[in-house]
């Protein structure tokens, strides 16, 4: 049921209430002095501890030892006893961060009734954290396009390390999404997941939020360091700590310890660092808005997250998945994609990349009918639409200008955007355009459009200086 500890100088007192808590079903370890119990504690943490105030022949006090399990293992629930119970002595165990407060001489019933409490409380805290690392974690890594594969590939390298790893790319590209699936297959992934919002976090707040505190009044609150402790800590949008911070980050990074505020002794960790960054962190560098220190700190393994645009053909199997997961978490219709719908999708602008592609499927399920294909009609576009008689209205930028130019301008587009559809594939884009390959290469070249690898896979791009 439970491992407890039970820390008392008088051993008829600790063998008492073992062999209650024996007869209940617990199993339990004992410890005459501050030095017996530390070591018990070192050894293996215990689901619980019965803690006396009052330790003859002991470095440390009930108090003393009190304040050293919180600092480390603030999990660990805590009951005090003592025989010298007074009301300012359970008000210091209480602020300390002890769970209840038992006066010698006890009733057995009355322990009995706090140990389950404590129990219980633990053990809801525990499962609360493990449903929410498995809630955020729930979106997973799908494509299949060679882009998508050298990001899987560069992400297995790394998840049996413990390097800091820095996620590059656009907002909204999938980078906590990466971050994650670093954690969920490392060593560290039974230890919780705590991500920072760099951005979100009031400046003058977030060493609070990092670090924790400590005062007469509220006792221990931990940080977020010390609730990512033996698991993975995600700095999102790290270009957004404020400046003050980021010199307390890079000590904890080098020292991998810290003081609560308000407090004065060190609280080790070890954590492992993810971060990300939708900005050129050079750049900022640059114009004082980082410290080049932190960035060589945690650019120790640097990894790009490509854009929606970079990996168009995973588009339709993005798609899909959202529309699978919607059915599963909202109950929203399970309908297919329609070619024509494939094929707007993959050629849509795309600023928001994957989080813009989901919001725009949740749309489309919750508005659009309950059965049948999705249809391009039903997708959201800032394009010209087609007038009520059928005809194509023309962008302002075509309509002003020459016919020839006006279809060198149109075909290049609209080459660009399909060949970048089919990731490079010139053979796929001929088949689908209706050219030959032969003459989609002398078309391509007449209008400067060249092919070439970029981020593992292959992209069109207009040659520079061409017209």
């Amino acid at each position: 049921m439970g491992d407890i500890l039970i820390v008392d100088d008088e051993r008829d007192i600790r063998e008492l209430i073992s062999d209650i808590l024996k007869d209940e079903g617990y199993t339990t370890r004992l410890a005459a002095n501050s030095d017996q119990c530390m070591k018990e504690v070192a050894n293996e943490a215990p689901a619980l501890m019965v803690l006396d105030i009052w330790l003859k022949d002991s470095n440390m006090d009930g108090i003393d030892i009190l304040k050293s399990i919180k600092k480390d293992m603030p999990d660990i629930p805590v009951v005090i006893i003592s025989g010298h119970g007074n009301i300012e002595i359970a008000v210091a165990a209480i602020k300390q961060g002890a769970y209840d407060f038992i006066e010698k001489p006890f009733n057995i019933d009355q322990l009995m009734v706090v140990v389950r409490r404590a129990m219980e409380a633990s053990r809801l805290r525990l499962e609360n954290q493990e449903l929410r690392r498995n809630d955020v974690a729930a979106d997973e890594m799908v494509g299949s396009s060679s882009v998508f594969k050298v990001l899987k590939s560069n992400l297995d390298k790394v998840t049996k390390s413990n390097g800091r790893v820095m996620l590059s790319g656009a907002a909204g590209a999938g980078k906590e999404i990466a971050a994650r699936f670093i954690h969920a297959n490392s060593d560290r992934a039974s230890a919780p997941f705590v991500s920072v919002n760099s951005a979100s976090v009031e400046a003058d707040r977030m060493e609070e939020v990092l670090f924790g505190r400590e005062n007469g009044e509220q006792g221990v609150e931990p940080g977020l360091l010390e609730q990512a402790n033996g698991g993975v800590l995600y700095f999102d949008e790290v270009a957004d700590m404020p400046a003050g911070t980021q010199s307390k980050i890079l000590r904890v990074l080098v020292d991998q310890k810290f003081q609560r505020l308000g407090g004065s002794g060190n609280v080790e960790v070890d954590i492992r660092v993810i971060s990300s960054t939708n900005k050129d962190l050079q750049h900022e560098i640059s114009i004082g808005n980082f410290r080049e220190e932190l960035f060589h700190r945690l650019n120790v393994v640097p990894i790009h997250v490509p854009s929606l645009e970079e990996r168009r053909e995973d588009i339709p199997e993005l798609a899909n998945y959202f529309i699978e997961n919607l059915n599963k978490s909202q109950g929203l219709a399970q309908r297919s994609l329609s070619e024509d719908a494939v094929a707007l999708l993959q050629t849509m602008l795309w600023p928001g990349n994957v989080r813009q592609l989901k919001n725009v499927i949740e749309r489309v399920l919750i508005l659009g009918d309950s059965s049948g294909p999705i249809t391009a009609s039903e997708l959201p576009t800032s394009e010209p639409k087609d007038d009520e008689n059928g005809r194509v209205v023309l962008s302002g930028s075509l309509a002003t200008l020459p016919l020839r130019e006006a279809r060198e301008m149109f075909e290049r587009e609209y080459l660009l955007t399909q060949i970048n559809r089919f990731g490079g594939n010139i053979s796929r884009t001929a088949t689908f355009v209706g050219m030959e390959r032969s003459a989609l290469h002398r078309k391509l070249k007449s209008l400067g459009v060249v092919t070439a690898n970029k981020s593992g896979g292959r992209v069109a791009f207009v040659e520079e200086g061409a017209d």
